[in-house]
């Protein structure tokens, strides 16, 4: 009886403890929501901020908004949710190792001709689940601040905020950079 007992108790423990960790194909889809609402909420104030102001307008708002959104969405979900890159615009978002590898590996699928909107990377890393989705650059309206001519006051606006920036020369199609999401395990 004390045997059944142990190894029912060792069976629910078990249990327990792999839906604690979470399915690695469920996070992933987890983590897809939450690039899409940080998408989506960025996209929204991008496009306001143009329609406002043009350009100019929406490099203050990507520098306020985009880490307020990424920092709701963490608080909320109880992740660190953000944005990175190799080629930095603001230097709070460099990438860490896992990080830099995963974007050279987008890159290196883009030159092979993969297509950016269905590049993602997920694994467990030093016991945190780890998600990155690539950003591909949009013609419009990414190219008006990232790209390789960017008007002389959005450079001036650009210099201005970001003296180190390196976000710059993009084409449409590029990768831009990547979502990056870690969960506790």
């Amino acid at each position: 009886m004390k045997l059944a007992y142990i190894i029912a108790a060792t069976a629910l423990l078990v249990s327990v403890n792999a839906e604690a960790a979470g399915d690695p194909a469920a996070r992933a889809g987890e983590s897809r929501v939450a690039v899409k609402e940080f998408f989506g909420a960025l996209k929204g104030e991008l496009v306001a901020a143009i329609k406002a102001g043009g350009p100019v307008n929406a490099i203050k708002t990507c520098n306020i908004e985009a880490p307020a959104i990424a920092a709701s969405i963490s608080e909320k979900k109880g992740w660190r949710v953000a944005r990175t890159s190799l080629k930095l615009r603001n230097q709070n978002n460099a990438p860490d190792a896992w990080e830099t590898r995963v974007l050279e590996y987008f890159d290196k699928r883009k030159a092979a001709g993969d297509d950016p909107t269905k590049m993602e990377v997920y694994q467990v890393v030093d016991g945190e689940f780890r998600y990155m989705k690539a950003i591909p650059t949009a013609a419009k309206p990414c190219l008006a601040c990232h790209g390789e001519k960017v008007p002389p006051k959005v450079e001036e606006a650009l210099n201005a905020m970001y003296p180190d920036d390196k976000a710059r020369g993009y084409k449409a199609g590029d990768i831009r950079g990547a979502f990056t999401i870690s969960q506790p395990m």
